[in-house]
């Protein structure tokens, strides 16, 4: 009789021990599903450039080095943010760019190749995105037909690239000055869509 409770007693320990560690599993399965479907789907600059030729739309260029600690900030904290990814990847061609990647580009007629040069060398084609002002990270607005809007260097927190995508996308910058438009137009038509999906 006691090997009989003591078997009964071991089968249900397991069962709830089983239990507990597939239950979180299926529940992480299901949250990265989630989590997936907001991620900004980002594409290579040749890719958004045939896009373009077929359906215009405005470029956003994440400029970036494998060593940039800030790059890597800045893709857990501001390019994770739900509303940021929706924003981007209805309003954008998303692009992540290397600027010390050594495969040649090609982008209509034109070829850009990557210059060696001391430790490091860039890219051509981040040089010109960013006008030969190389910092990273930095993110580059293009419009429809591939013409520099702006480039802007540096680190930007989920606020401030919120502002400024919504700035470039809808035509804002030939509209009104950004100081103005970040404490009128934006506080009033966008500010609530990043904090309701925080």
């Amino acid at each position: 009789m006691n090997r009989l409770l003591l078997f009964c007693g071991a089968f249900v320990l397991l069962t709830i021990c089983a239990f507990r560690t597939t239950l979180p599993t299926a529940v992480a399965t299901h949250t990265s599903a989630v989590n997936e479907a907001k991620q900004i789907k980002w594409l290579t600059i040749q890719q958004a450039y045939a896009l373009t030729q077929k359906k215009p739309r405005k470029f956003v260029v994440d400029v970036y080095t494998d060593w940039c600690g800030w790059c890597k900030v800045m893709d857990r904290k501001t390019f994770a943010q739900p509303a940021i990814a929706d924003y981007v990847n209805e309003n954008f061609y998303p692009v992540r760019f290397n600027a010390e990647q050594t495969a040649d580009v090609t982008l209509g007629k034109q070829t850009f190749k990557y210059i060696s040069g001391g430790s490091r060398g860039v890219h051509e084609l981040a040089a010109a995105l960013l006008n030969n002002q190389m910092s990273y990270p930095s993110t580059v607005f293009l419009d429809e037909k591939f013409n520099l809007i702006q480039p802007i260097g540096g680190y930007l927190d989920a606020r401030t690239f919120h502002q400024i995508i919504t700035y470039f996308a809808n035509n804002y910058h030939q509209k009104e000055p950004f100081d103005r438009y970040k404490a009128g137009t934006y506080v009033k038509s966008y500010q609530t869509s990043l904090t309701a999906s925080k």
